[in-house]
């Protein structure tokens, strides 16, 4: 089961390097992915700031289906601090690894930040 960060959709939306390799991933493991509802904030942040909203809508129409929205239950808060001032994450990163520690998923990512918490959780780099 994975934790799909943001950069692999945004890889695939915004048409960078790596898309193929990212949209062939969640290919094969739909059934098996989750987002954050922060990573589905970002994204939309990021679309509409781009001045993509169109781009968003057919995010939400084709992908959420497939996919499970996690949020980090309200007691996880504090790990937040205690992950940024043990490994140095920005609060982005530290809650993508809180919630994949608390649901025991893997983080699929491009962000090379996350090589700090190979300790803390799983993380499968594309």
């Amino acid at each position: 089961m994975f934790l799909v960060d943001t950069n692999i959709f945004l890889e695939i939306l915004l048409g960078q390097r790596k898309k193929e390799e990212a949209k062939k991933f969640l290919s094969e493991n739909i059934g098996r992915l989750y987002i954050t509802d922060f990573s589905l904030h970002s994204i939309g942040v990021i679309l509409f700031k781009l001045k993509k909203p169109e781009v968003f809508e057919e995010f939400v129409r084709d992908v959420l289906p497939n996919i499970e929205i996690l949020s980090l239950p309200q007691e996880s808060y504090p790990e937040l601090v205690t992950l940024h001032k043990k490994l140095s994450l920005d609060f982005d990163d530290a809650y993508q690894c809180a919630v994949a520690n608390v649901f025991d998923l893997t983080i699929v990512t491009m962000d090379e930040d996350f090589v700090k918490a190979l300790d803390y959780v799983k993380v499968l780099f594309l």
